[in-house]
């Protein structure tokens, strides 16, 4: 058991670092935070496939202190923006490992990863960004095609990639020795 735990620590610790590192890469960035990135989300959605969604919860929710300590910290001061943009959304990413057992399980998954960190960044958008709405735009109208117009793009990239990924991920799932 303790060498289950080593192998899935060291590669919880890759793919964060993995993560990280595909974030930095932009293909576009929002005035206010966001980002379409060369698929940043992969690697924790990867690990959360391969070991279920309670080790890729903490794996997502590890990547998103650290998204807010290397930069999160320019756009978020309030503890709503903190957690719902970064440590909770990210944390979501993990919820990929639920439906793990085929192609469509995979896929939705993945959907389903992407769609609970959607629903965080539209929660903190309506409670701490409202003030960035346009003048006589709904608060929640305008956070959910703000954080759509980053998040849908990332999505199309993520199922893509996970996509040509699916054949050695299917043969690697549960083989964690």
């Amino acid at each position: 058991m303790k060498r289950t735990s080593t192998k899935m620590l060291t590669e919880a610790g890759i793919m964060i670092a993995a993560a990280q590192i595909l974030s930095y890469v932009k293909i576009f960035e929002a005035p206010y935070g966001g980002s379409v990135t060369a698929g940043s989300m992969i690697p924790i959605i990867v690990f959360s496939l391969r070991w279920g969604a309670k080790y890729g919860l903490l794996a997502g929710t590890a990547y998103g202190i650290l998204q807010f300590l290397l930069g999160g910290a320019i756009y978020s001061y309030h503890i709503i923006s903190i957690l719902f943009d970064y440590v909770v959304a990210f944390g979501l990413l993990g919820l990929a490992g639920i439906f793990r057992t085929d192609a469509k399980g995979i896929f939705l998954g993945t959907c389903l990863g992407i769609f609970g960190r959607f629903i965080c960044h539209i929660i903190s958008g309506v409670v701490v960004w409202a003030s960035y709405a346009p003048e006589g735009m709904n608060p929640l109208h305008y956070s959910i095609v703000y954080n759509g117009s980053y998040l849908l793009p990332e999505l199309a990239i993520t199922l893509v990639i996970v996509g040509v990924l699916y054949k050695p991920l299917i043969k690697n799932i549960g083989q964690r020795m």
